[in-house]
């Protein structure tokens, strides 16, 4: 039987055979191999399988781009075909019109053949490929739209040129308008992809977050194994820094750990016997030993592994706006030249009928719909990459209209993530810092715990040594107590102090610490405090004027977060975050998150931790801070890398721009086809109007000018 711990130890074997398998690749090639693996094992249910599920390389391009990418280098692919294409463009007639700088000479008809031929079936290909998938989807879209346009002018091309070389006939060909199509539709495809190119696998860093070995205890005797070798029920030895392999009850030992990256919770988090801990927390100071209660499925990690895969899974039915419209002009395309060539068969022959059907068919064709959406998103990735944005999802920009409510984390996001010193303020004029902080050292240091410990790096960073204690005792429900220097001293919280005490302490400087949710701890020495030091996971300065901001564009603030009821009531009280949801690990934060999405909201997850990637990759639009978890930054479809929340209404004012962009395009791109195709099918033909094919060329070509001016003129810069 397959031991419980080899699955996750598996997935880390094969993502380094992976990995050094990029090493060689082009950008192009690992995105392009990358989806590759993701797409060859979507059927699979276990933790093997789920790491490439979940390969997060934007799911919501077309329906044919994830097929198309593991055809190859774009790049390297579109240069060819443009190559091949020259040769084809100057000596083929477009739309039967010999333009002036077109020749021909003896068998250059058989060349445009052959050139013609290759450019079908290799610059073709991802969109061949594409129009299949979505056809067995059942959801045509932009490759059917664009497979249909090449398709029909090539096999149509092929004809005209037997029908006029060995027939004698004067048939009209496609070859040009074959080459333009594919090589303009290659370049928005390349260019699309270099602007969402930062994608990447969220699974594999959560897999990363555990050690390759561990230390098994086994009749007494400690032995390192692999973590593949690792069996429920195990006792392992965690010491001082290591990562928790598993995860497990406390068996013996006492520690603080950190589960800051798993949970979010900001403080370490004491632990003795009898605690769980989770995989991928770190233990602080002191030796642990644990039993192992979960590995591979399991565990924690594999947990939040399988909410990402599935909740990347569903937000990848997100429908492109691009594709919409393809998917429309798709069907009246195929209905109009359906009907033309009944219309015209009955009415006129044969090949009348088959010239005004391929006519409509190839006016159709999306030249300037191919570049109206990735024109404007490799501009708009730009601007955004200035202003402190990383774009990562295109369906991101087009999504953020009408946002209902933004999911706020609270640690890392709101605050600056870190349970650390947030002030020191004295009451006794007579003694100074540095004598406050070394009183306050010779009692902390002989404490273990999160606020001890927070307290003493503050020292050790100051350069304070400090002085030593003599008959220190914990004083239950108060604090600390020792002699110091002859004299008494004890470290007390508010509760402790007398209502003397407080009557004559300044209220308004300890209030301020705790309305943003600090801890403070008061000095005592001699009968008489001295001074207070405060702890906790500092507001961000700028997080007050943004949750304002977002008030006054009607978006409602609900911070989730995994840390306490206490400490997260005070962190909205002082925001002014009316709605929020404390003491949460991933599965309630997705589930939040998935509750609200489901009711048909619109609705953006703000996160840093691995307990946010749920989250993120479930909302609407994920957005992550560029200074927290690898994990979370790979679930997210944006990501704010100077981790400034002020920058998230930098985004709602470029998306808002680029949507609006994206339908002028779309319009410019699409909407002449309002006319040409009921005019190349021959709507009018009774009063003698019928669209001629050189026309309709000239019309596809000025629409994609247009589409490119248009997009080029998106604002350059964003208002800071």
């Amino acid at each position: 039987m397959m031991r419980e711990g080899i699955a996750l130890k598996k997935e880390q074997d094969e993502l380094a055979k992976v990995k050094q398998a990029h090493v060689s690749m082009s950008k192009e090639e690992q995105m392009a191999h990358s989806m590759d693996e993701s797409m060859s094992h979507m059927d699979h249910k276990n933790m093997d399988h789920a790491m490439h599920e979940g390969m997060n390389m934007d799911h919501d391009m077309h329906g044919g781009m994830d097929h198309s990418m593991h055809m190859g280098n774009f790049k390297q692919k579109f240069w060819l075909s443009l190559i091949v294409a020259i040769p084809i463009v100057l000596m083929s007639p477009m739309m039967g019109v010999t333009l002036p700088f077109q020749f021909q000479f003896p068998g250059s008809d058989w060349l445009v053949l052959i050139l013609a031929t290759f450019l079908f079936f290799y610059g073709g290909q991802p969109f061949l490929s594409g129009a299949k998938s979505e056809i067995k989807q059942k959801n045509p879209a932009m490759m059917t739209l664009i497979a249909m346009g090449i398709t029909v002018s090539y096999v149509y091309s092929v004809y005209s040129f037997i029908a006029t070389t060995f027939l004698g006939k004067d048939v009209m060909n496609f070859f040009w308008e074959l080459a333009t199509l594919i090589v303009i539709m290659l370049l928005g495809h390349w260019i699309e992809m270099n602007a969402v190119m930062n994608a990447s696998d969220a699974l594999q860093k959560l897999a990363e977050l555990l050690p390759d070995q561990v230390t098994r205890v086994t009749d007494g005797k400690e032995e390192v194994i692999s973590l593949q070798d690792v069996r429920k029920g195990d006792t392992l030895v965690v010491r001082s820094g290591d990562k928790m392999p598993t995860d497990g009850t406390i068996v013996a030992g006492q520690s603080i750990v950190d589960e800051s990256a798993v949970t979010g919770e900001s403080r370490g988090v004491k632990k003795g016997v009898a605690d769980a801990v989770i995989g991928g927390s770190v233990n602080g100071e002191g030796t642990l030993t644990i039993q192992v209660t979960g590995t591979g499925e399991e565990g924690y990690l594999a947990k939040v592994m399988t909410m990402v895969r599935r909740a990347q899974a569903e937000k990848s039915k997100l429908e492109a706006l691009s594709d919409k419209v393809a998917k429309w002009l798709f069907y009246v395309a195929l209905i109009a030249g359906l009907f033309a060539f009944v219309v015209w068969l009955i009415a006129a022959d044969l090949p009348t009928a088959l010239d005004r059907m391929v006519t409509v068919f190839v006016i159709a064709c999306p030249h300037a719909l191919g570049l109206a959406i990735p024109l404007v998103i490799a501009r708009s990735t730009s601007i955004a990459a200035k202003n402190g944005l990383l774009l990562k999802n295109r369906n991101a920009l087009e999504n953020s209209h009408d946002l209902s409510m933004i999911l706020l984390d609270k640690t890392g996001t709101l605050t600056q993530g870190t349970f650390a010193v947030t002030g020191v303020e004295q009451f006794d004029n007579q003694l100074s810092k540095t004598e406050f902080l070394q009183y306050l050292g010779a009692l902390e240091k002989t404490a273990n715990h999160p606020i001890a410990t927070g307290i003493m790096r503050y020292i050790h960073e100051q350069g304070i040594k400090p002085l030593e204690a003599t008959d220190t005792k914990a004083v239950t429900g108060v604090g600390l107590s020792g002699t110091v220097a002859g004299k008494e001293l004890t470290i007390l919280n508010e509760k402790a102090l007398t209502d003397e005490e407080k009557q004559t302490l300044d209220a308004k400087t300890w209030r301020r610490y705790q309305e943003q949710g600090n801890t403070i701890s008061f000095l005592r020495v001699a009968g008489k405090i001295v001074g207070l030091i405060a702890l906790g996971d500092e507001i961000k300065p700028e997080a007050k004027n943004f949750i304002k901001a977002l008030r006054e564009r009607q978006i409602e603030p609900v911070m989730l977060t995994g840390d306490n009821q206490e400490a997260a009531a005070k962190v909205a009280n002082y925001l002014g975050i009316t709605q929020f949801h404390a003491a949460l690990l991933p599965d309630g934060k997705e589930e939040i998150v998935s509750k609200f999405v489901s009711e048909g909201k619109r609705v953006a997850m703000v996160g840093d931790g691995i307990n946010d990637a749920p989250s993120l990759a479930r909302a609407t639009i994920g957005i992550a801070i560029g200074a927290g978890t690898d994990v979370a930054i790979d679930s997210a479809d944006v990501v704010l890398t100077n981790s400034n929340p002020e920058d998230i209404l930098h985004f709602l004012d470029l998306a808002k721009a680029t949507r609006k962009k994206m339908i002028q395009n779309l319009w410019w791109g699409a909407g002449y086809n309002i006319f040409a195709i009921p005019l190349a099918a021959g709507v009018l033909a009774p009063i003698g109007i019928v669209l001629n094919p050189a026309v309709g060329a000239i019309l596809m070509s000025f629409s994609t000018v247009i589409v490119a001016i248009n997009a080029m003129t998106l604002n350059r810069t964003m208002k800071k």
